[in-house]
């Protein structure tokens, strides 16, 4: 292996590394609820990683100041529209209101050059065919659209047949592939010794043989053993 390609691969690796702890530090969002401001940044830091990545002539510290300061404004701006509305306003943009009772607002849809194919497409995304059915549809400032549907139109909750359920909760994986998952083990008040119990008495297998166990709502133990597919509720009620 020549020197230039491990130089090449050596640049990559401190690049690559580089640029994902960066992309880190600029929180958790889905590509989907980026910003424009974001996804500017975005765009950018992949063409300023790509520059020394390609060429070798070019010291590592071209690519990754710009790339830092990208990302120290990219933050700056976050904790700015944090504190401002104002700010946030003119940096990402506000919600637009496109239906409005059950109304389509033309006005609103040619000033964002958005069409109403492209409203009815989203429509059908969220599994809504019928436009009569739309009290309220509003684009919000990363492109999706958020809709409210008329009060006749909307699925039955148990609240509107009067009924109060019980509060479920959230289940609890305690084992992800032979893995321990000590964080939830505590949230849910269990120890190691009541876990292996009963693994042991329903599954008959230990952490290490077990691909996936969850605790759910209702006190009771799933287990899938690796190499089957069925799943064995211990019936182990919580304490």
């Amino acid at each position: 292996m020549s020197r230039e390609i491990l130089i090449m691969f050596f640049r990559t690796v401190v690049l690559y590394s580089s640029v994902l702890f960066m992309m880190r530090l600029m929180g958790k969002r889905e590509v989907g609820q980026l910003s424009l401001f974001d996804l500017v940044v975005a765009i950018m830091i992949a063409e300023l990683a790509a520059i020394p990545m390609e060429d070798t002539s070019k010291p590592l510290i071209n690519g990754l100041l710009p790339i830092a300061t990208l990302v120290l404004m990219e933050i700056t701006l976050s904790f700015i529209t944090l504190k401002s509305r104002r700010a946030q306003a003119i940096i990402e943009g506000t919600p637009s209101i496109i239906v409005e009772r059950g109304r389509i607002i033309e006005a609103e849809m040619r000033r964002l050059r958005y069409a109403v194919d492209d409203l009815i497409s989203q429509l059908r995304q969220q599994g809504i065919h019928n436009l009569e059915d739309v009290e309220y549809a509003i684009l919000e400032t990363n492109g999706k659209l958020s809709v409210i549907l008329k009060s006749d139109r909307r699925p039955v909750t148990p609240r509107d047949i009067g009924l109060n359920p019980g509060y479920e909760g959230l289940p609890m994986p305690l084992v992800v592939d032979g893995e321990l998952q000590t964080e939830n083990l505590a949230r849910a008040d269990k120890t190691v010794q009541w876990l292996e119990q009963g693994l042991i008495k329903e599954a008959n297998c230990t952490i290490n043989e077990t691909i996936y166990a969850v605790l759910d709502t209702n006190g009771k133990l799933y287990v899938y053993k690796k190499g089957e597919t069925k799943k064995t509720p211990t019936g182990v009620e919580k304490n």
